[in-house]
């Protein structure tokens, strides 16, 4: 039997998919962050105190956050360095494999907090330094930091 964050995830990636594949790789890329944002936006929100705890928020966001960051390694192909405004330093073609490294490690967190779903304000609150500290750590050596 499949699990409900199985399923999550496969909804979600059936409904990126086509839609995804017909922009560039920078939009793509820039998309599934911006919903990765959203994600963690959302168990901020609920770490914070700012929104209650919803165990239904914070599963849909840890699946969104895993089923993205695994994929977004795959969109940026030799020759999408520029253009659309992307904020993607030359790290990441000059060093591929940590950087896919680096996905994997918070596609890896996202996993293990699914596993053992945050069950209150304060579990939210500890997912998302763990979470954070591994998109720190990648946006410092892989993105621009904004103007």
């Amino acid at each position: 039997m499949l699990s409900r964050s199985c399923l999550i995830a496969a909804a979600v990636c059936l409904g990126l998919s086509p839609a995804l594949a017909q922009e560039e790789p920078q939009v793509v890329r820039q998309k599934l962050m911006k919903e990765i944002g959203q994600s963690v936006g959302a168990m901020g929100a609920i770490a914070k105190g700012e929104k209650p705890y919803d165990a239904a928020v914070v599963e849909q966001s840890l699946t969104v956050i895993s089923t993205n960051i695994q994929a977004f390694p795959d969109h940026f192909p030799a020759g999408t360095e520029s253009g659309h405004e992307t904020e993607a330093l030359p790290a990441i073609w000059e060093k591929p494999e940590e950087f896919r490294a680096s996905a994997e490690k918070l596609h890896a967190e996202a996993q293990a907090q699914l596993a053992s779903l945050p069950a209150d304000q304060a579990a939210v609150g500890a997912a998302m330094r763990n979470l954070g500290a591994i998109c720190s750590d990648c946006h410092e050596t892989f993105r621009a930091k904004k103007q």
